[in-house]
């Protein structure tokens, strides 16, 4: 069992900077997967980026590919999402997930934050 808790999210500016945090329970956080999905009102929910359990695979989705960056610290059991050059159409609620195993799916990943709103202003 995996308990996931964001932080960091709020307001920015086009163009700004805002770094999430997700903080897990468990002593097994290094054997997961970890993810952030993004939802918008009215869309579905959709991959930002994912990082294997020793962090030596990233995978990003393209509209944030070059802006973001995922990592993660075992010893605390945390994974960040860095988010620079950021754009309106970055505003959403993010989430944190994890599984075993890589995937880019939502439907794939069995536990899940509560989510922190981010809204980027024009």
């Amino acid at each position: 069992q995996v308990q996931l808790v964001e932080s960091g999210g709020g307001l920015v500016q086009a163009g700004g900077s805002l770094r999430l945090s997700c903080a897990a329970s468990g002593r097994t956080f290094s054997s997961y997967h970890m993810a952030w999905f993004r939802q918008a009102p009215g869309s579905e929910r959709e991959f930002v980026a994912a990082l294997s359990g020793i962090g030596s695979s990233a995978y990003y989705g393209d509209s944030v590919k070059g802006r973001f960056t995922i990592s993660r610290d075992n010893a605390k059991n945390t994974v960040l999402l860095q988010m620079n050059s950021l754009k309106p159409e970055d505003t959403a609620v993010y989430y944190c997930a994890a599984r075993m195993g890589p995937s880019m799916s939502s439907s794939q990943y069995n536990y899940w934050g509560q989510g922190t709103q981010v809204t980027v202003s024009s």
